[in-house]
């Protein structure tokens, strides 16, 4: 009987728990050399002077690194369609673009000593104008590569249909600002470096893909992928933003390579904040309309993204928001444009959700401000616009994205009853006929997003060793996910015995054959996908090793619950234990082992509803977020404990997003949200007991059934949060408040609806 769908406990937490994970930092690496990095604190120069000889000259300074001293090509933007003349230097080239900038590297023989020695480098910078604002960049009266002529990284137009909304009896339209946000993982980035007795380069990186840092290293030393082994071990969180791969990380592997000595590097809070890549910050203009009955008949997204000051993938994450437009909802005609500029800011990266949760909190504002214009429940509007049912599956929207599998009528009707969604719109009710200075808010998500939305494959391999127990070796690289746990649980199950005989291997360039990584709530319909079918081919060669050796059918073979092996049906007497079976094929040599690269038909879709309940304090524009119901399908649920874990993580980014967080800048770039005391980083405190309701609608497009779950919880809360502040004040007259819902913004809101009424 298998124990998939079982509340496993992971595996993973005795280590944490007790003696701690093993990061980068905590590496061993005796006589290692530290790096320091000198970053611009100007938005926008060019740098007229820059002198080293007084830092070259400190004590225990090895080296000192400028642009000048590097013979390196400077980093491409990571997609062809994004402007090629827009190259990011490792180390300045002589012009800055935002503060944080890399301008020089200090190698020393302490972490003090090198920053020490930042201190005496001088530098002088001639300001030029600054860039801050997106939509001023679309002007191009201050270009950040003049030979591109343009600030434009990326853009596409799907056309523009003047007639979209004709015989829409109510039209609306509302600027949408998704704000900067910065990822903030608990583990700030790290980096070492080494050249081994044989000449290799071995390195050490906080990473989600250590393949793709292998090929980038390798790629910008000129060397071949097999000179670059990469370790990636315990990352402690990543949120997208480590699937990047930063220039710091190739300079810490270069400056190995160039003193032949261990070097190592690791960010300070203020530096991640400066330089790990942020997130969203798109703005969005949207126009819905419909009839006055409910229907929504046309919707248009216009979208300006800020890409900071170098594009990367940020500047193409508009396409997802794009391929997720229209959501959960039949529309039949919709339009979506979008305009990726650079700005005198932190570059853009993917961030939890990655242009999918961009699209939702559109269309949800957008779901929200039509009933409102037509006076309609929130929830009957979507009731009315959902596609409805499992029979339109697969389902093409009308930006031509096929989804998979769906219900979210269910989704949506299951959501109102769990939360009794009646109850609250009462006491909504009673709250604002007594003039109750606390206003009850309600907001409504429902929502689609789509994972593992790049093509490519994921490996995985498995082998039983002699002493009978299984080893299972992953491309993709956990961090906090509980991949051991789940990956031992497919493996175990098709083997029959404990998940604590399963070992797992991952982020090791040399342990591992190959991989992609983790991202885009890939992994478990990937790499999980893999380590199972390795699993049923290391059974079938199991198979027929017992029959052999049982002179039996390897048809009457079978799998021994018991964890005793395999044995021939309806006779446990015989059979052979799995260290028989992997000596005996060990003796024949060829160990019992099978490696497997899936490649899944596509992506996979995802969904759920989400209701916020959040209390407005009218007096203070404080908001308490006092319920966060979630209803997620993420298909077939392999570990119920693992999925609520990333669910709940999810909702907590989510609705920190909705409430709290925002990087800014003033007008000369400077950055105000630097560190944790002034960015509003979200707590227990902030937050309720999440009540969360699974529903499993498996996928077709793998054996698992399973869709990706890391991202989805992060998708659904935000505009539910969103939606809810601006409830409990609609009754009066605000029809929209942009996040972070803050007290100071919620309370202008309320000021500014009273001076109007």
């Amino acid at each position: 009987m298998s124990f998939l769908g079982n509340r496993v406990l992971r595996k993973e937490d005795a280590k944490f728990l007790t003696v701690g994970g093993s990061y980068v930092h905590d590496l061993e690496l005796p006589s290692a050399l530290w790096i320091g990095f000198l970053h611009s604190p100007v938005a926008h120069a060019r740098v007229a002077r820059l002198d080293v000889s007084a830092a070259r000259s400190a004590h225990g300074v090895v080296d000192v690194l400028t642009g000048a001293d590097l013979d390196l090509p400077p980093l491409p933007p990571d997609l062809p369609m994004i402007n090629p003349q827009m190259t990011r230097p490792l180390l300045c080239d002589g012009r800055v673009r935002f503060v944080g900038d890399l301008v020089a590297a200090v190698v020393a023989e302490s972490r003090a000593a090198a920053a020490d020695a930042l201190e005496l480098i001088e530098v002088d910078y001639d300001p030029l104008p600054v860039l801050v604002d997106p939509e001023e960049a679309l002007t191009g009266t201050t270009l950040l590569f003049e030979e591109a002529g343009t600030n434009v990284a990326f853009q596409a137009s799907f056309g523009h249909d003047e007639s979209l909304f004709e015989g829409c009896e109510a039209v609306v339209s509302q600027r949408i600002v998704n704000q900067r946000v910065a990822p903030c993982p608990l583990e700030v980035r790290a980096a070492a470096a080494k050249v081994e007795d044989d000449g290799r380069l071995t390195v050490f990186v906080s990473s989600q893909a250590p393949f793709a840092v292998r090929d980038a290293v390798a790629h910008e030393l000129g060397l071949e992928p097999g000179a670059v082994h990469v370790v990636s071990p315990d990352v402690g969180g990543g949120f997208g933003a480590k699937a990047a791969t930063y220039p710091e990380e190739l300079l810490v592997a270069a400056i190995a390579l160039r003193l032949r000595r261990p070097v190592r590097w690791a960010e300070t809070r203020s530096e991640s904040m400066l330089n790990l890549g942020h997130g969203r910050a798109q703005i969005q203009q949207v126009t819905i309309g419909g009839s006055r009955d409910g229907h929504v008949l046309a919707y248009r997204l216009e979208i300006v993204q800020d890409s900071g000051a170098y594009p990367a993938i940020g500047a193409f994450l508009p396409m997802f928001t794009r391929m997720m437009l229209t959501g959960t909802y039949a529309i039949s005609k919709a339009e979506c444009d979008f305009t990726s500029v650079v700005t005198n800011t932190t570059p853009l990266v993917p961030y939890r959700g990655a242009g999918r949760p961009e699209a939702t909190a559109a269309v949800e504002r957008a779901m929200d401000l039509f009933a409102t214009e037509i006076g309609m429940d929130p929830a009957e509007v979507r009731r009315l616009n959902v596609v409805a049912g499992t029979d339109p599956f697969p389902y093409t929207n009308a930006t031509g994205t096929e989804y998979d599998i769906g219900h979210y009528d269910e989704a949506l009707a299951r959501l109102l009853d769990v939360s009794g969604y009646e109850e609250l719109r009462a006491e909504q009710r009673e709250r604002r006929e007594s003039g109750n200075p606390v206003q009850l808010g309600l907001g409504l998500s429902v929502y689609v997003e789509i994972t593992n939305g790049l093509p490519g494959s994921e490996f995985s391999s498995v082998e039983v060793r002699p002493d009978g127990k299984a080893v299972v070796k992953t491309g993709t690289s956990p961090h906090g996910q509980g991949h051991d746990t789940a990956w031992s649980m497919l493996v175990a199950d098709e083997l029959g015995i404990p998940i604590e005989d399963v070992e797992f291997i991952h982020s090791d360039t040399d342990l591992v054959a190959r991989g992609v990584g983790t991202f885009g709530s890939r992994s478990l319909q990937m790499g999980g996908v893999a380590a199972r079918q390795a699993a049923e081919q290391v059974v079938t060669a199991a198979k027929e090793m017992a029959a052999e050796l049982l002179e039996a059918s390897p048809d009457d073979i079978v799998v021994a619950r018991d964890g005793g092996g395999l044995q021939v049906a309806g006779s446990p007497v015989a059979r052979r234990s799995w260290g028989e079976l992997a000596a005996a094929a060990v003796e024949k040599g060829s160990p019992l082992l099978a490696e497997v690269d899936f490649t899944a038909p596509g992506p996979t879709f995802p969904f759920g509803a989400h209701l916020a309940a959040v209390e407005v304090d009218l007096e203070t524009g404080h908001v308490a977020l006092r319920r966060m119901v979630a209803l997620d399908d993420a298909g077939r649920i392999v570990n119920p404990l693992l999925a609520e874990g990333q669910i709940h993580g999810g909702l907590a980014q989510g609705a920190a997003q909705a409430l709290l967080e925002e990087y800014r800048y003033d007008e000369l770039g400077n950055p105000l949200t630097s560190n944790l005391m002034d960015y509003a980083f979200i707590s227990a405190t902030e937050l309720p007991s999440f009540e969360t309701v699974i529903m499993e609608t498996p996928t077709p497009r793998n054996e698992l059934g399973a869709k990706g779950i890391g991202e989805s919880g992060t998708i659904g809360s935000t505009p539910a949060v969103q939606n809810a502040v601006v409830d409990a004040l609609s009754h009066l007259g605000v029809r929209h408040v942009d996040m972070p819902a803050s007290p100071e913004r919620v309370w202008r809101a309320i000021t500014d609806a009273r001076r109007a009424s």
